[in-house]
């Protein structure tokens, strides 16, 4: 009987597991999108973008919006936020869930005297 019972309790656990497997595995899958930021160091001049469907798409379109050719990417991300403090002497660039996140971090990095120049979110 105890046998019975282990075998019963067995098979009634790998049902429940496969059946949850399969949920998971029909779960719909959360779309990555991709920002990025890019800034003139110079001329502090910045383009940004936020609803890209890969990462070298956000990094062309920021670098397209910065409109030099001395402008650089400084930060990328995905499915999240970033900004971009300038002290005057650099630039400090970080990301983070929320845009008031990114902005906290970031300025807690940078120090006195440094103010937000950009910053971005996806969608």
């Amino acid at each position: 009987m105890t046998a019975i019972r282990t075998m019963l309790a067995l098979l009634f656990a790998s049902g429940l597991f496969a059946s949850g497997a399969a949920a998971l595995a029909k779960a719909p899958k959360e779309k990555t999108v991709h920002g990025a930021i890019a800034v003139n160091r110079d001329t502090r001049a910045f383009g940004y973008a936020s609803n890209s469907k890969t990462a070298t798409d956000a990094k062309r379109e920021a670098l397209r919006q910065c409109g030099d050719k001395k402008c650089e990417v400084v930060s990328s991300f995905k499915n999240g936020c970033a900004a971009v403090a300038d002290d005057g002497k650099k630039l400090v660039p970080i990301t983070g869930a929320t845009r008031d996140e990114a902005e906290t971090k970031v300025m807690r990095k940078c120090g006195a005297g440094c103010k937000v120049l950009a910053w971005a979110c996806t969608p």
